[in-house]
């Protein structure tokens, strides 16, 4: 995990001075990214590429930006957890190091960007190599970021938007997810969020059949996640998605005479850090908690914004507790894994059934918030964890997992008769967790952490009705609660140039 940033600049009379100055002050931006090294290269003045680095996997020859001996140069934020496999595709002698990143170099080199949706994991990129060669892509999810602005015929990238200089800040952004630029060709899109390849149909099959292949799938993708030359640990929050992940990790460390890392948060008897608590005994872990207040909910707000990006209020009151978990388990680990993703794919919020009860229309809602995650739930895991320099993976996101997921027919997602979502993925792990756990009922974050009984009536009481009524006229965009208008004032103060319609996106998940 990193953070990458480039400038793209092939006019004849560019002097390459201002060009790296420039790339210099926007790497220093994000080096909570990458605390353990950083560096840049030049690339036949048409190109400045910039890594900063946190070493996880080849600790000692994975330092970036990576070269090839045709010129090619490439800085890389991500994992490919499928590198060992393209290495044996393309043959050792296009690779140099034991890096995963080398893995989207040697696509590059041989096939062209056309191929990176080979790539399994998550990632950002931007490479270059002389003549005016470049290429910036972004994985299929957006699961690690990347923005962009346009300066005349000049292209800046970075990993967030504190890095771009404040002259930019109006012009910048998303780069979206599934797509790679290059001068020539311009945008190009070569992925989709949902796979369209090796899928099966379940339609007719067995439930118990469908339900090992739920299974197996999972475990496959949670294995491949604990990749790393550094220890790896899971964020535990008592919920069904979380703890699966921390029952199968817990299996494979045990399996290696090793004892997993979890991590928990939550207010004073919350119902996440009582349920987490009970997850790591059963499952023999080596558990963490982080305990917070409203006083340092509170005080944490202006880190928590700026590092987010953000200022959608559901998306900021989950952030305040992982701000706190992500700084306890960076004193213990450097990477960790976490639940994200499973209601996007196994209908867990409630609304998916109130509003959208059809089955075309639940798989049509499943696809539009997979492809919106990157916004989201995906930007807040990353921003947070890598403000403390933690790497957040997210094994049900998956490329498999999803092209499984989403080959379910949509009966498999519907309500149970009690009402209780993701039935089918529950009696997929039966016997993995006790079943008070199994069976525990989705509770959003923010609330099962206990942040939201401190946040919302904390600006309830502050933000006046009048106040409220006036922002709309007075910020020319729509805030819905006293709590947000809040962190809209806080998001103004630490990004005041960035455009909200570029940062901005919403859909219910009540």
């Amino acid at each position: 995990m990193c953070g990458i940033a480039a400038i793209y600049d092939d006019r004849p009379e560019t002097d390459p001075l201002p060009v790296s100055t420039t790339g210099a002050w926007m790497l220093s931006r994000i080096t909570h990214r990458g605390p353990d090294d950083s560096d840049h290269r030049l690339v036949d003045r048409h190109a400045w590429l910039g890594h900063t680095r946190l070493s996880i996997v080849d600790l000692a020859g994975g330092r970036q930006p990576l070269s090839s001996p045709d010129g090619w140069s490439l800085v890389c934020n991500g994992e490919i957890y499928n590198h060992t496999h393209i290495r044996e595709s393309l043959g050792e002698e296009h690779f140099a190091t034991s890096s995963d990143s080398e893995s989207a170099l040697a696509l590059l080199r041989s096939h062209g960007p056309e191929a990176l949706d080979r790539l399994q994991g998550m990632w950002a990129l931007c490479a270059a190599a002389p003549g005016g060669r470049f290429v910036a892509a972004r994985d299929r999810l957006g699961i690690k970021p990347l923005y962009w602005a346009r300066d005349g015929e000049a292209r800046h990238f970075a990993s967030e938007l504190r890095a771009f200089p404040t002259a930019l800040q109006a012009a910048v952004e998303v780069f979206p997810p599934g797509c790679y630029w290059t001068p020539q060709d311009g945008l190009v899109r070569f992925a989709d969020a949902v796979p369209r390849h090796g899928s099966a149909t379940w339609e007719g099959i067995a439930a118990e059949d469908a339900e090992k292949a739920t299974r197996d799938v999972l475990v496959d993708s949670v294995v491949r996640h604990l990749m790393a030359d550094v220890e790896v640990g899971v964020f535990l929050s008592g919920g069904l998605d979380s703890s699966l992940v921390a029952a199968i990790a817990a299996a494979e460390y045990a399996a290696k005479g090793k004892r997993l890392k979890t991590f928990a948060v939550g207010t004073v008897s919350s119902p996440d850090l009582l349920a987490a608590r009970e997850a790591a005994e059963f499952l023999g872990t080596e558990h963490h908690e982080a305990v917070f207040d409203a006083e340092q909910a509170v005080a944490a707000l202006d880190e928590v914004v700026a590092s987010v990006e953000s200022f959608d209020a559901s998306l900021i009151r989950s952030a305040v507790p992982n701000w706190f978990l992500s700084e306890l388990a960076s004193r213990h680990v450097k990477a960790v894994l976490t639940g994200e993703g499973a209601d996007e794919l196994f209908a867990g919020y409630d609304y998916y059934h109130r509003e959208h009860a059809g089955p075309g229309e639940l798989e049509a809602e499943l696809v539009r918030t997979l492809e919106h995650l990157h916004g989201l739930n995906l930007q807040r895991c990353d921003r947070v964890t890598m403000a403390h320099g933690l790497e957040a993976r997210v094994p049900f996101l998956d490329a498999d997992v999803i092209a499984h997921a989403t080959s379910l027919p949509p009966e498999m997602k519907a309500l149970e008769a009690g009402g209780m979502e993701k039935g089918h993925l529950r009696r997929a792990f039966a016997g993995w967790l006790p079943d008070r756990l199994l069976w525990r009922r989705k509770v959003q974050f923010g609330t099962g952490s206990g942040a939201q009984d401190l946040l919302t009536p904390h600006f309830d009481q502050r933000v006046s009705d009048a106040e409220l009524s006036a922002a709309g006229d007075e910020y020319g965009i729509e805030l819905r609660t006293k709590e947000e208008l809040a962190y809209y004032r806080v998001f103004r103060q630490a990004l005041p140039f960035v455009r909200p319609e570029a940062v901005l996106t919403r859909f219910a998940t009540a």
